[in-house]
């Protein structure tokens, strides 16, 4: 298959459903390889045969990317499988991220999961996959991260924490891997998602609130309206943009 990322290999985390699913088709899409990295084959091989479908390799390794051994092994057989590994995408979060809490009777658990999909899955990725990364001339590492992670929020304090530290790791990642010719940057999205589903029926009036927010009136669709941003932070065209972080939230958040 022929497009902007032919002949490359990508591995995206949480891509069994949501914006992970829609990021790694919009991927395959572009003539990309795909692994998709997911804690459950149920999830992943759907998403593995979809891009199979659009004509390119897709692979699912099962991956818990709170594991260092687990996330290591899926960059070995992403390289073992399809020959090499220019894209990373770590998406995968905990499934509480929409949970409300407040600081002064969140339970602490919560901050070990988060912090564990979070910060330490980013360090287990980077790490894992550098080596690859730099031996391509077109590495690329993009990290998931979200507008409460720049601009705060009363509403999932511990969630905006991690995600913040994310965009520190990202900006600091991208001064170190600059000389390798690695771009490292964040996209932090809204859109249609399993936790975003559970939000929305546990809270009827979020919709509303989310939509009349945002300036174009909708949340975002994971392949077409983030899926094609995160090709195009893969291809070469975003070659001199790194350190970044790309808010596609429909102009809810424009602070940047």
């Amino acid at each position: 298959m022929s497009g902007p990322l032919s002949g490359r290999v990508a591995l995206v985390t949480g891509a069994g459903q949501g914006v992970g699913r829609g990021i790694a088709l919009a991927l395959a899409s572009a003539g990309a390889a795909v692994v998709v990295a997911a804690r459950r084959a149920e999830t992943g091989e759907p998403v593995a045969a979809e891009i199979r479908d659009r004509g390119v390799d897709g692979v699912c390794v099962e991956t818990d990317v709170s594991r260092r051994d687990d996330v290591e092994r899926a960059v070995a057989a992403t390289v073992a499988q399809l020959g090499g590994l220019d894209i990373v995408v770590h998406n995968a979060f905990s499934g509480r991220a929409s949970t409300p809490h407040r600081l002064a009777d969140v339970d602490e658990d919560l901050w070990t999961e988060f912090s564990q999909t979070a910060m330490w899955a980013s360090l287990h990725c980077a790490r894992a996959a550098l080596p690859h990364l730099a031996g391509t001339a077109r590495g690329r590492l993009i990290l998931l991260t979200s507008p409460a992670g720049i601009e705060g929020s009363a509403a999932v304090p511990l969630y905006a924490a991690v995600k913040g530290a994310q965009r520190a790791l990202a900006k600091s990642l991208a001064r170190e891997w600059g000389p390798l010719a690695v771009t490292v940057n964040c996209l932090a999205p809204l859109a249609v998602s399993p936790a975003l589903d559970r939000a929305l029926v546990e809270n009827p009036n979020l919709r509303p609130a989310l939509e009349a927010r945002t300036p174009l009136g909708r949340l975002g669709d994971p392949e077409h309206d983030i899926g094609s941003i995160a090709a195009f932070l893969a291809g070469d065209g975003a070659g001199y943009i790194t350190g970044q972080t790309i808010v596609c939230n429909g102009g809810s958040f424009t602070g940047l």
